[in-house]
């Protein structure tokens, strides 16, 4: 439940996007996964390198193996919910601390049409990710007015970033 005071803003989100996926994505991502097995598995250079572990190709298919195993063990798992608190030193998520001197810049982004209403805060050190974070049901404008007194607004951004976009439409 959200909660707000004039030091402090507080929500929950969830650990990570879970999306909806249907029988039929889950038939596709299987052929896709088994069509790149067969592709890897055959276009080794020589046959004998396949039983000796050894190959070009053959970390593709540990890579393919070990995301499918990922992908079902993370299905199975609920979504754990995550305390997010937004006060005047920085920026807290679960119980990982960020300062606003580690921090570039930040986005609040809200077009209900398109049912997006997120928080991005970008890193000064550009080795580190984006933070997306959904603001739920919260004022977007509260929180945008709450973190311009601390950090630069990215104006520029007007759409989520392309990688977000390709995760919510490839339903990863």
């Amino acid at each position: 439940m959200p909660h707000n005071d004039s030091k402090y803003i507080h929500w929950s989100v969830p650990e990570y996007r879970q999306p909806d996926r249907d029988r039929r994505w889950y038939m596709l991502a299987g052929f896709i996964g088994l069509l790149c097995l067969f592709f890897s598995f055959f276009s080794l250079n020589h046959w004998h390198l396949v039983f000796l572990g050894a190959g070009a190709n053959f970390l593709f298919i540990l890579i393919i193996i070990v995301a499918a195993i990922i992908m079902i063990f993370n299905e199975s798992q609920p979504t754990i919910m995550v305390e997010v608190e937004l006060g005047p030193e920085g920026v807290k998520i679960g119980q990982t601390f960020y300062d606003y001197d580690e921090l570039k810049n930040f986005c609040v982004l809200y077009k209900p049409k398109m049912s997006i209403k997120n928080l991005y805060l970008e890193f000064k050190n550009t080795m580190r990710p984006r933070l997306s974070l959904p603001l739920r049901r919260l004022d977007a404008l509260t929180v945008r007015n709450f973190l311009v007194r601390f950090l630069d607004e990215d104006l520029d951004r007007a759409n989520p970033p392309l990688s977000e976009q390709l995760t919510k439409l490839l339903k990863l």
